[in-house]
């Protein structure tokens, strides 16, 4: 009997010590990792390199926590935060019939950047000039539709309805442009393949977009390399995949609010907020691999250039992975 008595006085004198030990613990001295957003950029064919790099981010070991990308960015982003590995998307990046995929054309503009009807001129779709100085067209004119990238999207991710992004196996975000206003819009629900496929929406490619009130073209008309939208996300650290290969200066210059579309555009060329965007992003980010592609374009949709940009991916990823592992120390050490 005594010897039980002896046993839990032991206990609980050694309960109270831990939990003395506990609460005098400042909170600050538990340590959690860094969290680490992907950033994967605009670039047409040219994102066949994101799969490249995306291999030796895998062979890091360096975990992501969230994602977010632009036109091509969004929809290899997108299928990556869905539980895709880089090389399951480089496998769809081989497999694909380019030409048929993309080119599903548009017919009733029948490729005609400029149309009358009934007396008002419109541009790709939206009604420019006096006339119209107060209206944009909601539909917008592509030499594509875009339906079947849709089509294959919904098929390998087998998500047919609206969700949460944030509910993905890694929260994903992606950057469309509302033409109406001229403004960025950061997609972080919906139906997942229509928000890539607005984002990847060029203007005169691809049919814009209709959601809600906004009628919705590539991301890459103000924001190319989201770093910006994966900052506010949550992340603490940034690796950035950037697939533009001429670099700009831009002095910085005020917007203006323009009511007519043509208006916008003007306003656009003229600031190019784009540019300004894109190099304060390229200077956020912890790392930044820029795989060489010159001499690639955003057409290069053919296999044999398809294969050597992997390549190029690859070589990029390659070269950044020391970098990255001691990135991952970084995180893991925490702050």
């Amino acid at each position: 009997m005594k010897k039980i008595i002896y046993y839990l006085a032991a206990v609980l004198l050694l309960q109270s010590v831990i939990s003395s030990a506990v609460a005098s613990t400042p909170l600050n001295a538990y340590k959690r990792r860094l969290k680490v957003g992907l950033v994967l950029g605009g670039g047409g064919a040219k994102g066949a390199a994101h799969t490249g790099v995306l291999q030796a981010i895998e062979k890091s070991g360096i975990p992501i926590d969230f994602i977010s990308g632009t036109s091509i960015g969004s929809i290899v982003g997108g299928l990556y935060a869905c539980g895709y590995h880089a090389t399951d998307i480089e496998k769809l990046f081989r497999s694909q019939q380019w030409k048929s995929l993309l080119y599903d054309r548009e017919m009733d503009y029948k490729s005609k950047p400029l149309k009358k009807v009934g007396g008002i001129t419109y541009f790709f779709g939206y009604p420019v000039g006096k006339k119209n100085k107060d209206e944009v067209g909601d539909r917008g004119f592509g030499a594509s539709r875009g339906d079947k990238v849709v089509e294959l999207i919904d098929s390998i991710t087998n998500l047919h309805d609206s969700i949460n992004f944030d509910a993905l196996p890694i929260p994903f975000r992606c950057v469309a442009v509302d033409m109406k206003t001229m403004s960025e819009v950061v997609i972080s629900s919906g139906k997942l393949s229509t928000a890539m496929r607005a984002s990847m929406a060029i203007p005169g490619a691809f049919k814009p977009v209709k959601m809600g009130d906004s009628t919705l073209v590539d991301g890459g008309v103000l924001n190319n390399l989201p770093v910006d939208v994966c900052r506010a996300m949550g992340a603490d650290v940034i690796i950035a995949i950037d697939l533009t290969q001429n670099k700009h200066e831009r002095v910085k210059r005020e917007i203006k609010a323009r009511k007519t579309l043509t208006g916008r555009v003007y306003q656009w060329l003229r600031a190019r907020p784009d540019i300004v965007k894109y190099n304060e992003n390229r200077a956020n980010c912890d790392i930044y691999i820029n795989p060489d592609l010159k001499g690639f374009e955003a057409t290069s949709f053919v296999p044999g250039k398809i294969d050597m940009m992997i390549q190029r991916g690859v070589e990029a990823g390659e070269a950044a992975l020391s970098e990255l592992k001691k990135l991952k120390k970084k995180v893991m050490k925490g702050k």
